[in-house]
């Protein structure tokens, strides 16, 4: 019998010590690919439908053809890779704080990467997602460049965070920063592991034309029973 818990790759950050698991699920007998801060769980591919929701409901709002998409947080990929999955995506840009974790996908440590690493449309960058949307923006070689859609999965929620230096992003000034880089008509899209947000969604109301909070429900194999995320979608004037 193989190894039915293995520590994969572990990294220490200014968030915390990020780690890459891999076990067998008891249940499906098939290998779980976990990432961890610390001793707190930050995903699972066990759970990835509202990761894949969140490039689907951003791509779902923009109605344009040659979309230059950004997602904010490469994580396990599948965000990334859902993007790809849209025949009207020109161009992908992911960008991760943690250089080690898009060692991961570009090492072959995640097996399902491969989509992801190997498209011609798709680029990994290592960067601040938040300190290039408050700056000159997410391609490092083209500063002031537009993109139609930027989707970010990165902290908690807007209330819990990763990193503290995160909170001005979900300001109206942070948010306002942020348009400069979407087209007009851009969609903004950020995946929440709380329920809907009042505050936030007045905040994406003040900043942005149309703002809508969707709820994603999935079965949840370990808790038993239903769980749920928030997928936020806003389009810009």
């Amino acid at each position: 019998m193989g190894v039915r818990f293995e520590e994969l790759a572990w990294h220490r950050t200014r968030m915390g010590d990020i780690s890459l698991w891999r076990r067998v699920d008891p249940v499906s007998h098939t290998d779980v690919y976990e990432v961890k801060l610390g001793d707190e769980y930050l995903m699972s591919s066990l759970f990835t439908v509202a990761e894949v929701e969140l490039a689907r409901l951003a791509l779902a709002a923009h109605p344009g053809a040659a979309i230059d998409v950004v997602v904010g947080g490469l994580g396990l990929g599948f965000t990334g890779r859902t993007v790809l999955d849209d025949p009207r995506v020109a161009s992908l840009t992911v960008v991760d704080a943690v250089a080690e974790v898009i060692g991961w996908h570009r090492d072959g440590l995640l097996p399902f990467a491969a989509a992801l690493t190997a498209d011609d449309r798709s680029r990994l960058v290592h960067g601040d997602f938040f300190a290039m949307a408050a700056g000159a923006g997410f391609d490092p070689d083209a500063p002031g460049r537009r993109f139609h859609v930027v989707a970010v999965d990165i902290d908690h929620s807007p209330r819990h965070l990763l990193h503290p230096g995160h909170a001005a992003f979900y300001t109206v000034d942070g948010l306002t920063a942020l348009t400069r880089h979407l087209y007009p008509g851009g969609v903004f899209a950020l995946w929440s592991n709380d329920p809907p947000d009042p505050e936030f969604t007045a905040t994406l109301d003040e900043v942005f034309a149309t703002s809508v909070a969707h709820v994603v429900t999935f079965a949840n194999p370990v808790q038993g029973g239903e769980s749920a995320n928030t997928v936020y979608v806003a389009t810009a004037s």
